[in-house]
């Protein structure tokens, strides 16, 4: 029985480096030429090749893990072997380029492709043909390559870690992609595609979302959608608080807040820990959005969850007009 064709991969994002992106996608998907997808780790690299595959005439897309590669078996893996060509090889077996005929292959974080692989990777790049471990014939090659890395394979090249002519076979197009910290403006929509696919009609409260505004984000679009997930499996409310925030971000809110005053000469110690009211929480909520959107009090009601009207009574509540 045939599988079922896969479906398209979903770009979230509505900056103009995503729009751009998503251009050079539909470019790129009609051409068979190699591409680097480059970018930090957790921007979501795999998700674009497969748009890019997607975008093309077809054909099955195969992902190598090349960092999970076991590296005495690495040859075998990718080209294949034939019967009785080493200790324990009882049949041929495809290769993963094999698998990938007719479609794409793509090399997930090829920088860590060892040093005696990429000359035998190139080789098969610049003839277009395989010879599996063993085989005394080659056979030809038809897929499209594209591969990812989180590191500047330029530098490696200048290192010495990377093979130049590899470079630039593999580096005929390149696309970076940006970290989640420079396209803060989809992190709504992200955090809605996230909490859609776990499912439940769940929602942010607006001081949650403001957090996540002025978070960096050092995993990028994977850790976003990992906090999601830790929300959704210890809160099975309607709404997700600061309380349900990660470790990470929770950090990042104390840091942010102002220190306690020091106490007077001579006072008895306070026994309870410095605690910011509610409506300390609201008004640095309001303000963090105002800022994010340049005072702009629509798109802040938007951010926010709420309406206009209750943003103009809460800004005249805090004094704030």
């Amino acid at each position: 029985m045939k599988a079922a064709p896969e479906s398209a991969p979903v770009l979230v994002g509505q900056s103009p480096r995503m729009c751009e992106i998503r251009r050079l996608i539909e470019k790129l998907g009609r051409s068979r030429s190699p591409v680097l997808v480059a970018g930090e780790t957790g921007v979501g690299k795999e998700v674009v090749a497969r748009a890019i595959h997607h975008a093309g005439p077809g054909g099955p897309f195969v992902p190598i893990e090349c960092a999970a590669l076991n590296k005495a078996l690495m040859e075998s893996e990718l080209f294949g072997h034939v019967r009785g060509a080493f200790t324990g090889a009882h049949a041929n077996k495809a290769g993963l380029l094999d698998l990938a005929e007719g479609g794409t292959a793509f090399f997930d974080e090829v920088g860590e492709v060892p040093p005696d692989m990429q000359v035998k990777l190139l080789r098969v790049l610049q003839d277009k043909r395989i010879r599996p471990v063993g085989a005394l014939t080659w056979r030809e090659a038809n897929f499209r390559i594209i591969a990812a890395t989180n590191r500047d394979l330029a530098l490696e090249v200048e290192r010495g870690a990377f093979r130049r002519d590899l470079y630039y076979r593999l580096n005929v197009v390149t696309l970076r992609l940006p970290p989640l910290r420079e396209r803060k403006d989809d992190i709504p929509l992200l955090a809605r595609h996230f909490l859609a696919c776990v499912g439940g009609d769940r929602e942010l409260a607006p001081e949650v979302l403001a957090a996540m505004l002025s978070y960096d984000w050092p995993g990028n679009i994977r850790e976003l959608e990992n906090c999601i997930a830790r929300m959704a499996a210890i809160n099975s409310g309607p709404v997700f608080h600061t309380g349900d925030l990660p470790t990470g971000l929770q950090s990042h809110l104390l840091a942010r807040q102002p220190p306690a005053p020091a106490a007077a000469a001579g006072a008895a110690p306070e026994s309870a820990p410095a605690v910011v009211s509610l409506e300390e929480v609201e008004k640095r909520t309001i303000l963090d959005a105002l800022a994010y959107t340049r005072g702009d009090r629509l798109k802040a009601a938007r951010l926010l969850h709420i309406g206009r009207t209750t943003l103009y009574r809460k800004l005249k509540q805090y004094g704030m007009e």
